[in-house]
């Protein structure tokens, strides 16, 4: 007797939720850009004509950017071990992740993509099949791979390969942090060099926003993780959490993030923790929350706005979304209109700047970053990507 599979992919009930029944079939399709509808097309588009195409790249190799789709195509890259807020879910599970990524990619950046979930987790692996894979992408987005695994597995892989490499739950979360923080200290009269800031959580995006942050001239910021502040001389420190205690934490906090939030300017919650408000209270005046975690922020903002000046969360229904959504997008295409070789750590902060700087006169406690429907965002960010891109010299034209 064998298994009937069919009533688990054409289950009705499913199909009632009206997320299940928009995912049927997938999110994405291939979509030729020519037409071929006769022997002569055929002719062009396949064998003889593409012959003389592939001959030509053989012999001039730069030629394969003006003449395939590589030059617009990005590999949305994950292993399913960090996957939203669902964890470690494994390939499958993630795909639906993935397809919507490179959804937002064609939506946003008018840029291709291919979801590539991979079935294995090792770092020699996963660095191994990206770089094999590597000539058919102008650059490589990894996605959702837990930490530390994946701090090496960027290193390595921008290390190996002259396509731009960038891991967007790190550096897409920090770019847009870094430009809503610019835009929360200004309402308040400050500036970035005025504020303490501190972090809860020292996983990719702690870590990324952490350094972005040092790199904007935050006046001082320390990070905690589940076994409190991170600080030089603690014992048990990874490598990577070793790296940000050398860099962070100037006023040498120790103890719980509890005790390092009184009088603090600014919370940062990129962890799954919870912060009391009796704790909140105790925060600077004027005081910035931005409670990123999902679907929880660690402080839920009618809680924040009693104390804090501004509140942001990762949240879509409530002001201020801190969302990636409005930085990768621009990031790539910046970098694929300069056929960058990477993505610089100036080119992140010029990303940020341009993403800040849209929000003008209407700047608002409400309104301290743009909506990713705004039709500005891509090509400012764009722009000032591929700028500092050519002022880096990592640009190829």
């Amino acid at each position: 007797m064998t298994s009937d599979s069919s009533s688990h992919t054409r289950n009705p009930h499913l199909d009632d939720d009206p997320a299940f029944a928009l995912h049927r079939g997938g999110k994405l399709q291939v979509t030729p850009t020519v037409d071929v509808h006769d022997h002569e097309g055929l002719a062009l588009a396949y064998t003889p004509g593409v012959a003389r195409v592939c001959s030509g790249i053989a012999d001039a190799p730069e030629l394969v950017e003006d003449y395939t789709w590589r030059s617009n195509l990005v590999a949305v890259v994950t292993d399913g071990t960090a996957v939203l807020g669902l964890g470690d879910i494994g390939p499958q599970a993630s795909l639906p992740v993935m397809e919507g990524k490179s959804l937002l990619f064609k939506q946003f950046g008018g840029i291709d993509s291919v979801p590539i979930a991979l079935a294995c987790t090792g770092v020699d692996e996963i660095v191994e099949t990206v770089v094999r894979m590597a000539p058919s992408f102008g650059g490589i987005n990894l996605e959702d791979i837990s930490a530390p695994r994946c701090f090496e597995i960027e290193k390595r892989l921008r290390e190996r390969l002259d396509i731009p490499v960038f891991h967007d739950d790190q550096h897409g979360t920090a770019i847009v942090t870094v430009a809503a923080l610019h835009n929360a200290a200004r309402l308040t009269g400050r500036t970035l060099g005025d504020l303490r800031a501190v972090v809860s959580g020292a996983g990719s995006a702690g870590v990324a926003v952490t350094k972005m942050l040092i790199d904007g001239g935050i006046g001082d910021i320390a990070v905690a993780d589940s076994k409190g502040m991170v600080y030089e001389g603690r014992e048990g420190l990874t490598p990577v959490k070793r790296e940000l205690a050398a860099i962070s934490n100037r006023a040498g906090l120790r103890g719980s993030i509890e005790s390092a939030l009184a009088g603090a300017d600014v919370f940062i919650g990129l962890s799954a923790g919870e912060v009391p408000e009796s704790v909140v209270a105790t925060m600077a005046p004027d005081s910035i929350v931005f409670a990123m975690a999902n679907p929880n922020p660690e402080i839920h903002p009618d809680v924040a706005r009693k104390y804090a000046s501004v509140v942001a969360t990762g949240r879509s229904d409530f002001p201020n979304q801190i969302n990636n959504v409005l930085a990768f997008p621009g990031v790539f295409r910046g970098a694929f209109a300069a056929r960058a070789t990477d993505i610089t750590e100036n080119m992140k902060l010029a990303a940020a700047t341009a993403l800040a700087g849209l929000v003008g006169d209407d700047l608002s406690a409400d309104h301290i970053i743009p909506s990713p429907f705004d039709e500005r965002v891509v090509p400012a960010v764009s722009a000032a990507v591929a700028a500092q891109a050519r002022e880096d010299g990592v640009a190829r034209r």
